[in-house]
């Protein structure tokens, strides 16, 4: 079927939404069996399996010579990687989604107090509604530990800075190139910490210091679905931006958390109660207000 052009970056990014929420699903259902360091192993050495063999048969075409900010936006990624699997595993897929996709509100922060953009007093307004809306996600669940929310709050905070970074990248390098520092960074940080645990004896804790143990037979299929929905939700991203305005696609990104809330709820999580829900609508309508208004911006200029 074909898609009209209008629409094809939207469908791209719901896809692509899609994608994410399936990995979240699929870690969910390993929590029992798998710390989020041996996930992140698991995930990256699975997307290495299938990126490398590209990459051989065609060259990246690129300009480079940043190879420091190539490096830096891998381990960015790799940390946010960890803290979102984290969470995964500990609170509602679609908490766990929500606080990582606050990444839109520290992105326009950063890019104030860093770079000096300012984009005006909705900008500001949809800020205040995101940081509303983790205030109303965090109540209602104090009966969670509270690292859990520091976890989530600090995966969106390293997402954005990630994202950042990423965006400063796309002149020098092949976009094939940025996803390989990612995947590097989430085989050697793992390996660095099995190292850690089995050489010092430094005693495993659930995050970065990592013990070791195969999957049987039936979790290789969680683990290799968890691999693919990843990279499959990596490729529609670059394809939904190459397709339409960043500003557009991005609003529809947030169907991450319609999905992971669902597939959440079959796995096992509550729905969220009326206050954690009207957290969940402050995040998306503050990231859709900063993506359409950024949009806007960048059509005028």
């Amino acid at each position: 079927m074909k898609i009209d052009q209008r629409y094809r970056g939207i469908v791209f990014m719901l896809l692509a939404a899609l994608g994410f929420s399936v990995m979240g699903g699929a870690a969910k259902s390993l929590k029992t069996d798998f710390s989020a360091g041996q996930l992140v192993l698991f995930r990256n050495v699975i997307g290495l399996l299938v990126l490398a063999p590209g990459l051989l048969l065609k060259r990246p075409v690129q300009v480079g010579g940043k190879p420091w900010r190539l490096a830096f936006r891998g381990l960015m990624g790799t940390i946010a990687l960890y803290l979102l699997l984290y969470c995964i595993l500990h609170i509602p897929l679609g908490t766990s989604m929500s606080y990582n996709l606050t990444s839109a509100i520290f992105i326009a922060l950063f890019s104030y107090f860093i770079f000096g953009e300012y984009h005006g007093k909705k900008v500001v307004l949809a800020v205040i509604l995101g940081f509303a809306g983790m205030l109303l996600i965090y109540k209602p669940n104090m009966h969670l530990h509270w690292y859990y929310h520091v976890a989530g709050l600090t995966s969106g905070i390293v997402s954005a800075v990630a994202y950042i970074t990423l965006h400063r990248l796309a002149g020098y390098y092949e976009n094939r190139v940025i996803v390989l520092s990612f995947l590097s960074f989430g085989i050697i940080l793992p390996v660095i910490s099995l190292a850690v645990h089995y050489g010092a004896g430094v005693p495993a804790d659930g995050l970065f210091v990592i013990d070791w143990h195969w999957p049987t037979l039936i979790q290789w299929i969680p683990m290799m679905i968890l691999g693919l929905a990843a990279l499959f939700g990596q490729y529609f991203v670059s394809k939904a931006y190459g397709a339409d305005e960043a500003g557009i696609v991005s609003v529809f990104g947030y169907a991450n958390i319609v999905y992971s809330v669902f597939i959440g709820m079959m796995l096992g999580d509550a729905f969220p109660d009326w206050m954690s829900s009207l957290g969940i609508i402050c995040i998306i309508g503050s990231g859709v207000i900063i993506s359409l208004v950024k949009s806007r911006k960048k059509a005028v200029a």
